[in-house]
């Protein structure tokens, strides 16, 4: 009923919080004076809206908006491109032909590609994302999500060319740093697009599916690499580089079909054009469209009364930074708990002591044991909170990491050998199911709306700025012409994976189950982050 207490936050077992006096006064009047906040029937539609999201199920939710569901999943399906094309390197620097084209013989180890050229193939795509990153976020702002993608794949199509046709590294690791360009904005406005279509219950797991897209990334190149590893010519690893060609045209032309988000269209205007985008993504059974858009209108424009048009510096003011500095930490620490092994995974087996074949049927079974750990992480992120998930996900992998290091610093057998490549196997698998799908929906829920574009683009070139040197430390610690630590490494990502933890305990809030405008007022009072699953917000506020 308009205007009641959100049910799903009951008051009654918390002590009331006042407003912080983080907006000023003419920031409040100007709230409280908008045309759209005092409209008593845009605010009973918006008050309707929010409390039927809060007591919408899972199962109700799915039948009454099967398309948006679908259209955040074929957003959330372009990282398979990023994914198959990181794990592809990976395999590289593991196969027989690719070694002995462009490697160097190492005494007792056969042909290996030195670690500088390992770090550059790594590397140069991650580069070349960390620029698309930094222009996804203006460009969305202008075009929406809906054109920019499309724009992304059109340059995705054309840069494989580089990669396809390489004669030697050099060119190989160019055609890696243009192909990471379109990366960058496929995976700044996955998550963003996907939590704006889905309602509120569905945030969690579909968001979550852009880690299922890395799995599904990692089967189909794990397979295919299984198989042209028996091949002894260029075409071991070129057969690969040509099947990247498979997946732009067909997302295009989806992505062209799609619905654009109402939330940026509301941002831009084009009201009109926002509620034939909730009726196409709700479907036929979506009750009262009217009601969702006057909920988007709502936030919206409480939001651009206390900031006005979006720039990257907007991301350093106020309430803002703190929650640019929550996504930058999300997105970073990924690569801390355990991570860039998965990305190795081949590499990694082979260090560990198990044969070249052994290694690519061992990448393959990790990477379906991966996919089904996406698709459980989807009733985890509906059953526990986003900072549960995270918390317990990390500290059993730190577990896991430091006991790797242990196997691998006592005397060596068969038994250590297998010992370090089934806890490689387990680091993956727990963190495909945990703290990896669930950074994703941290990540677009803790932005503001406004700011959402810039925010996760931000977020994300964090995340390549921690990567990029992590990837060539991985390598300088696994490769016999670098550290040769093998399963040693698990002791300094153990000890990363810890400050991950520590971290993430004092200063990641619980955002499951939240409306973007109870985010947005749970940040402007300045509430502790342990404290933002039991403080409740009125559905009447519009701070």
């Amino acid at each position: 009923m308009a205007g009641t207490l959100d049910q799903k936050h009951d008051p009654t077992h918390v002590e009331p919080v006042s407003p912080s006096g983080d907006l000023d006064e003419l920031e409040k009047r100007n709230i409280q004076q908008s045309e759209i906040l005092v409209d008593a029937n845009l605010m009973s539609n918006a008050y309707d809206a929010e409390n039927r999201e809060h007591a919408m199920t899972v199962t109700q939710a799915v039948k009454t908006h099967p398309m948006a569901c679908f259209w955040a999943f074929i957003f959330c399906f372009t990282i398979v491109m990023e994914s198959f094309d990181m794990f592809l390197n990976g395999n590289f620097v593991a196969q027989a032909a690719f070694k002995e084209r462009y490697g160097v013989y190492v005494e007792g180890s056969g042909y290996i590609i030195p670690t500088k050229w390992q770090s550059a193939l790594f590397q140069s795509g991650q580069c070349g994302a960390f620029v698309g990153v930094f222009l996804a976020g203006p460009i969305t702002t202008r075009l929406g999500y809906r054109w920019t993608t499309i724009l992304a794949l059109i340059g995705m199509n054309a840069t494989i060319f580089v990669s396809f046709f390489a004669q030697s590294l050099s060119v190989l690791v160019i055609g890696q740093a243009f192909e990471g360009i379109p990366w960058g904005i496929f995976i700044a406005n996955s998550p963003a697009y996907a939590s704006e279509v889905v309602p509120l219950v569905l945030r969690g797991a579909l968001t979550g599916t852009l880690q299922m897209s890395w799995s599904i990334g990692m089967i189909i190149v794990a397979a295919v690499t299984y198989k042209t590893n028996q091949l002894t010519t260029e075409w071991a690893w070129r057969i690969p580089l040509a099947l990247q060609w498979i997946f732009p045209t067909p997302l295009l032309i989806l992505v062209f079909f799609a619905p654009e988000s109402p939330w940026w269209l509301i941002r831009n205007g084009r009201k009109e054009q926002a509620l034939r985008s909730i009726r196409r993504l709700g479907g036929t059974t979506t009750e009262k469209p009217e009601e969702t858009l006057a909920m988007i209108e709502r936030t919206v424009e409480i939001e651009s009364k206390t900031g006005g048009e979006p720039t990257l510096l907007d991301l350093l003011k106020g309430t803002d930074l703190r929650r640019t500095i929550i996504t930058c930490l999300m997105y970073a620490s990924q690569n801390f708990a355990g991570n860039l092994i998965a990305n190795q995974a081949t590499f990694f087996f082979e260090q560990a002591g198990m044969s070249e074949d052994f290694s690519f049927q061992l990448n393959l079974i990790n990477s379906c044991l991966q996919f089904v750990a996406n698709v459980g992480s989807w009733f985890l992120s509906g059953w526990f909170g986003r900072r549960t998930i995270y918390l317990w996900g990390t500290a059993f992998n730190m577990t896991m990491l430091i006991l790797l290091g242990v196997c691998a610093s006592v005397t060596q057998n068969v038994s250590t050998n297998y010992a370090q490549a089934c806890l490689g196997v387990i680091i993956s698998f727990v963190y495909a199911g945990t703290l990896g799908p669930i950074s994703y929906s941290i990540i677009s829920e803790t932005s503001s709306v406004r700011l959402r574009a810039l925010s996760t683009g931000v977020g994300r070139a964090a995340y390549y700025v921690a990567e990029i040197p992590m990837i060539y430390l991985a390598s300088q610690m696994l490769n016999p012409t670098g550290w040769n630590l093998a399963g040693k490494c698990g002791y300094i990502w153990g000890g990363t994976a810890f400050v991950c933890w520590f971290m993430a305990y004092f200063f990641l809030p619980e955002l499951k189950g939240r409306s973007y405008r109870e985010v947005d007022i749970l940040f402007n009072r300045k509430i502790s982050a342990r404290k933002f699953k039991s403080t409740a917000i009125d559905v009447r506020d519009n701070e």
